[in-house]
């Protein structure tokens, strides 16, 4: 899971801990405290850890992609396709029981 490297080691810093104190704090190893600050790189359990250990929740350690422009056009592309099959049969339905009520 992706985590913001430098919101962990400003928190960390801001409480004047180490390395090591973080690292003991979240009964990780110091070496997962090195690869979070450097990499961004955090199990769900480290995660878990150090949102308790700094009181804070976990979408502010969390780093959230944003979707690519394919990705973004596949999705609308889909929204409408849904949404025009959708009237269609319901507009389809309306008629059809217009129609029996008419001539029925």
């Amino acid at each position: 899971m992706e985590i913001n490297p430098i919101t962990v080691k400003t928190l960390r810093q801001e409480k004047g801990w180490t390395q090591q104190h973080l690292a003991d704090a979240c009964a990780i190893s110091l070496r997962t405290v090195q690869r979070v600050e450097k990499e961004g790189s955090a199990s769900n359990d480290t995660l878990l850890g150090l949102c308790a250990v700094f009181e804070i929740e976990q979408k502010k350690l969390l780093v959230i992609p944003k979707p690519t422009h394919d990705q973004m056009q596949k999705v609308s592309f889909y929204g409408q396709w849904l949404l025009l099959a959708l009237a269609t049969l319901i507009g389809g339905c309306i008629g059809a029981s217009i129609m029996y009520l008419v001539l029925g």
